[in-house]
């Protein structure tokens, strides 16, 4: 079993910026699918940006503003997030997978607003 835990959310005005962390209890080299999701209130959980099979997507609302990585060495995922809107404004998780096994943190939230 993995352990996913996310830091780095916090309140911050618009047009400023954050970066998440997702630390795993164990190697995430083997990972396949690494990415980050959020859901805003009353909203679904919807994709954000993820690492799969070592290309990246990103949702087209944050295209050109985040922007998603992983070191294998500290065994994290990161999330850098620049010129924040409020709309941005929701619980960030990370998921990761590998031989048909997925691992989701607990979130963090993130709130812009000014």
């Amino acid at each position: 079993q993995v352990q996913l835990v996310e830091s780095g959310g916090g309140l911050v005005q618009p047009g400023g910026s954050l970066r998440l962390s997702c630390v795993a209890s164990g190697s995430i080299f083997s990972m396949n699918h690494m990415g980050w999701y959020r859901q805003a209130p009353g909203n679904q959980r919807v994709l954000v940006a993820a690492i799969t099979a070592g290309t990246t997507n990103y949702a087209n609302s944050v295209k050109g503003r985040f922007t998603i990585s992983r070191e294998n060495a500290k065994n994290t995922l990161y999330l850098q997030m620049n010129s924040l809107k409020p709309e941005d404004t929701a619980v960030y998780s990370c998921l990761m997978s590998r031989d048909g096994m997925s691992y989701w943190g607990k979130g963090t939230l993130v709130t812009v607003s000014s």
